[in-house]
């Protein structure tokens, strides 16, 4: 299933709900399924969005595992790779209905919100350069998830600027790349200051 443009977060959250309804632990590599293997921003935005919300991120190990997924996805959209591919135990990795449920429920109060800030703009931007640039800041941001453990709320930021990232891309949106790069140099700020402090 392709994610609509207008409105992609809603358009994902419904088709991670699909899948929730049926099973009571559900597996990232259903959620993979689900969005579509090809679509590396969609999977981004989710991993992105598990780490802006509140709880997840806070978990001891949770950023730097998403981290990996991080670099993972988004090193194969550098490779030009044809379908997303991660380690098997990654695929199996779990997380029980009602938790999926509720970060979902989280999601769905600023997602209609969100997408109708989201258009088309600054298309020019949104080329291959670009959303390689994009990737590889993601990539950076994600490489800085051990040491933003040790900063209160820190790993929530990163998680919105690799949130902002998928989103520019999968709404085609120029001007929200440019805050998504401002939020990941706000991240690389508090990286720099918890080494040099």
């Amino acid at each position: 299933m392709s994610t609509d443009h207008n409105a992609p977060i809603e358009q994902i959250i419904h088709q991670i709900d699909e899948v929730a309804e049926n099973n009571e632990q559900i597996q990232f590599g259903q959620v993979m399924d689900a969005v579509g293997r090809k679509s590396f921003a969609s999977l981004l935005l989710i991993v992105g969005a598990i780490m802006v919300l509140p709880g997840p991120a806070d978990i001891p190990g949770v950023p730097v595992l998403l981290g990996t997924v991080v670099v993972i996805l988004c090193g194969q959209m550098l490779a030009d790779a044809d379908h997303v591919w991660i380690p098997g135990w990654m695929e199996r990795w779990e997380i029980g209905q009602s938790k999926v449920q509720k970060m979902l429920d989280w999601l769905r109060k600023p997602a209609s919100w969100i997408d109708s800030m989201t258009a088309q703009r600054w298309t020019w931007m949104m080329n291959h350069a670009t959303i390689s640039t994009l990737a590889v800041a993601a990539i950076l941001v994600a490489m800085s998830t051990p040491v933003l453990e040790f900063i209160p709320f820190s790993a929530n930021l990163a998680g919105g600027a690799i949130f902002a990232f998928a989103l520019s891309i999968l709404a085609r949106d120029g001007l929200l790349a440019g805050v998504a790069v401002c939020i990941a140099l706000t991240t690389f700020v508090l990286v720099g200051y918890q080494l040099l402090g």
